[in-house]
């Protein structure tokens, strides 16, 4: 090699720095100037309609968690007051019977006077249970006749009584904490025809 092709390592190194002054000069030129009012006002619209996102966001979660919340809350106070509804509808043809039998029973017997007093002593009891867990008997005789809670078994013409009033009861119903659990099967009055 020639000293005429080699260039110093100096020089190199001279050029170097310059070209990197220049790269910075132009750089920092772009950096320096400084951003429009519209580019800033722009960005701050921008940053504002983010931030009014995120808060919505926040409070539609807020409200979905207070409504997850209630329907947990509400979802267990039924299950407290409704989850007897099974047992109840099982013991309600016992309470029937036991109607029916002192129905069935000579009041004037002597003989049978200690089981009618046991028998309606039980009934007493059952009904003051009942009681105690908001069971009510829907005994509905000379009341309108209402679909929500009576159950038609037959319709009879009667002069001495409205049309459409309970006339008779087959069955009584029962509600549990206000809801019904058995409706009454009843005989409701019609016209004469």
């Amino acid at each position: 090699m020639t000293a005429e092709n080699q260039t110093p390592p100096e020089d190199d190194k001279v050029e170097a720095t310059a070209a990197a002054e220049e790269a910075q000069a132009g750089a920092g030129a772009e950096q320096d100037v400084p951003p429009t009012v519209d580019a800033v006002q722009a960005e701050i619209e921008s940053l504002n309609a983010q931030l009014h996102e995120a808060k919505e966001q926040v409070l539609r979660a807020q409200a979905d968690v207070q409504n997850i919340r209630r329907r947990a809350e509400q979802d267990v106070e039924k299950a407290h007051k409704f989850g007897q509804e099974k047992l109840v509808n099982d013991l309600l043809p016992v309470v029937d019977n036991l109607e029916r039998a002192l129905e069935a029973m000579d009041v004037d017997s002597e003989a049978l006077k200690p089981v009618l007093e046991g028998v309606q002593l039980t009934l007493k009891s059952f009904h003051d249970t009942l009681a105690r867990h908001k069971v009510e008997a829907v005994d509905p005789v000379g009341e309108p006749f209402d679909p929500q809670k009576h159950q038609a078994m037959t319709m009879v013409a009667s002069p001495d009584v409205e049309p459409n009033t309970v006339i008779n009861v087959f069955q009584k119903g029962y509600t549990l904490h206000g809801r019904l659990v058995r409706p009454a099967m009843v005989v409701v009055a019609k016209a004469p025809e």
